[in-house]
């Protein structure tokens, strides 16, 4: 059964910094685009990064790119995104897609597995 489980949310103060993981189970990641959404309370889900089979990685702002790095470990088959300079408006439910396929596509529709989801929660 393919799975992906996100870990590493939690409450943070402004100007901090979290480590989110989705580890994946019932297939190999080296073989998926995988990603990172979020969506805060009342807004749709939005993308934060992506990184294709080889490794690429694709920030949807630049804001983003700025502060937040997506990677992956093949051999542990987990996926990863460092958040740092953490600013209020970054609150919002972290989830993790994934689509078997060596190229990514920045639209949210195209991923077809999904994380529950990882809270994060910046106070100012």
């Amino acid at each position: 059964q393919v799975q992906l489980v996100e870990s590493g949310g939690g409450s943070v103060q402004a100007g901090g910094s979290l480590r989110l993981s989705c580890a994946a189970s019932g297939y190999t990641v080296s073989t998926y685009c995988m990603g990172w959404f979020y969506q805060a309370p009342g807004k749709e889900r939005e993308g934060v990064a992506l990184i294709d089979s080889a490794g690429g990685a694709g920030y949807y702002t630049a804001s983003m790119r700025g502060r937040f790095t997506i990677s992956r470990d093949n051999a542990k088959n987990t996926l990863y995104l460092d958040m740092n300079s953490l600013k209020p408006e970054d609150t919002a439910m972290y989830y993790c897609a994934a689509k078997r396929s060596s190229y990514c596509s920045y639209a949210r529709s195209w991923f077809d597995l999904w994380g529950r989801g990882t809270q994060v929660t910046v106070s100012s």
